[in-house]
């Protein structure tokens, strides 16, 4: 008898066909670029669009339909994997989606962006929509050894650190870094931004705008962008402030500050505004990570980062100051602030550096929808 000269042994096993993701958005920075650059990787479903309360189109992916419970029992997909907007649904509605996702045998990825969501004053509704989905997850990832800690003290569970990836696109970090001033020298004139945006509930303005003009009053040469959408100024609009407003008037008449007020801005205008300053000052009173963060890196802009529970200085070198629920010290950001202008620019992250890391990023995720997909198929 001729022994074969391939027994079963020896036969290659079969290469995982990459997973079908419904992810909770779709359409946004981070989430895609956790793809990779190169090769297959999941596919990921499209946004679908949602509706108000009142069944009017949002034209955006919020509210997000596939966290409701109908959808994921008839909708094709192997894994759910939730980043935002679980705010929408309440912790009773997200246990009927776990047990929707249990019943038909597919995973639940949730990725612990926040700790404390940034939109809402009071955590607690945060903290129970996490209470259901952390536990009930397959695979739990966050962005910081210092976010991982957390969640294993409150949840018990373990989660996986992939570092938060680029934000301005890879082929066009260069570009916007060449159309920068040179790298500033050591006690040069600095140029600090703030952008207060439209006030959401972790923005400090009121206790940051008058010690930060008078921090940046204090550093010879250095000059202060204010940047506030325009509806904070606008009586009749629904985030209209006075109490700002009067402030925003009271720094803009110093000859070293501009005020500037905008509605969104597009991608294109919105890093414009970023390479255009030394250093941006992140305004938080409360906050886990930062993507504005990640897009100054990108484009070479330091940041002055507040102390307020969360984990900036896990995501990048920055100089910290404290702000918080509590208030503010005035004398750390006037010392974080000095730092910055006597240090000079930082390093910059280079582009090859950054193309590593998504590399790396999209290999931990692919790693992670397997062990996801494996334990669900295995219930």
């Amino acid at each position: 008898m001729t022994t074969p000269p391939h027994g079963p042994d020896d036969a290659t096993p079969p290469v995982p066909t990459p997973p079908t993701v419904a992810s909770v958005p779709s359409d946004h920075p981070y989430v895609r670029h956790l793809a990779p650059l190169d090769g297959p990787g999941p596919l990921r479903l499209p946004d679908i669009p949602g509706v108000d309360a009142d069944g009017v189109p949002t034209g955006a992916w919020w509210p997000p339909r596939m966290l409701e419970a109908d959808w994921a029992a008839t909708g094709a997909f192997d894994l759910l994997h939730v980043h935002f907007g679980f705010e929408s649904r309440t912790p009773e509605q997200l246990r009927e989606l776990v047990d929707v996702l249990r019943r038909r045998r597919r995973g639940l990825v949730v990725t612990v962006h926040d700790l404390h969501n940034p939109h809402l004053h009071d955590a607690s509704g945060h903290h129970a929509r996490l209470d259901v989905l952390v536990p009930a997850a397959d695979e739990v990832v966050t962005l910081t050894s210092g976010a991982a800690a957390v969640v294993a003290q409150r949840w018990g569970r373990t989660a996986t650190v992939v570092p938060h990836p680029h934000i301005v696109a890879l082929d066009e970090i260069g570009p916007w870094r060449a159309r920068r001033r040179p790298p500033r020298e050591p006690g040069a004139p600095m140029r600090v931004g703030v952008s207060l945006k439209s006030l959401r509930a972790n923005v400090a303005a009121r206790d940051l705008l008058p010690g930060l003009t008078e921090a940046v009053g204090a550093l010879p040469g250095a000059t202060l962008e204010i940047s506030v959408h325009a509806d904070v100024l606008r009586n009749g609009a629904p985030r209209h402030d006075p109490a700002v407003a009067g402030l925003l008037d009271e720094a803009g008449s110093r000859p070293y500050v501009e005020v500037r007020a905008h509605d969104y801005l597009p991608d294109d205008e919105l890093w414009a505004r970023l390479a255009s300053l030394d250093v941006s000052v992140l305004p938080y009173r409360f906050g886990t990570h930062s993507g504005w963060l990640e897009a100054c890196r990108d484009l070479g802009t330091d940041v002055v980062a507040p102390r307020c529970g969360g984990f900036f200085a896990e995501q990048a070198p920055v100089d910290e100051f404290d702000l918080d629920v509590d208030g503010l010290s005035v004398p750390s950001l006037a010392a974080a602030l000095r730092a910055t202008y006597e240090r000079g620019s930082r390093p910059q992250v280079t582009v090859e550096e950054r193309r590593s890391q998504r590399a790396a990023v999209a290999t931990a995720h692919a790693e992670v929808y397997e062990r996801a997909r494996a334990s669900a198929r295995a219930r």
